[in-house]
């Protein structure tokens, strides 16, 4: 499940892995629709990078309704935990790079540093699936407002 940003091709993860697509049925669509659109939609800014090991990521600021949608969901489906329960905390963020050299990393954020902030209107959470050769958009949600 993400968080797609329309004017740019990036999203930010609300939850991986969740649940194995065979089990993902009209029931599980509802719910999510419940879910997602009993929320409004809401507006971030990417304004610093950060990094993980070996990963240069944006902070989406404030990043409390994604953790809130986080939570909603692994509440639904508790046996989706993010990450397969593998961080005590997990950060809302959008990839930028990852599994480069740090030299690589240095010199994409430099040049990222020139180009912040940047803002999007999160509007719908996108269920997506991966079909073993790519991953393909299998719903998206409304947030309301």
């Amino acid at each position: 499940m993400i968080v797609s940003l329309p004017e740019h091709p990036a999203h930010v993860t609300v939850l991986f892995p969740f649940l194995d697509e065979h089990l993902v049925d009209a029931a599980v669509h509802a719910a999510l629709a419940e879910i997602v659109g009993g929320r409004r939609a809401f507006d971030v800014r990417f304004a610093e990078s950060r990094r993980f090991p070996e990963v240069l990521y944006l902070a989406p600021e404030p990043d409390t309704e994604l953790r809130r949608l986080t939570r909603a969901i692994t509440h639904r489906w508790p046996q989706a935990q993010p990450y397969g329960g593998r961080f005590a905390d997990v950060i809302p963020h959008l990839t930028v790079a990852q599994r480069q050299d740090a030299a690589v990393l240095d010199e994409i954020e430099a040049d990222l540093a020139h180009r912040l902030p940047l803002t999007a209107r999160i509007a719908s959470v996108d269920l997506m699936a991966h079909d073993g050769v790519a991953w393909r958009e299998r719903a998206s949600f409304a947030l309301w407002g």
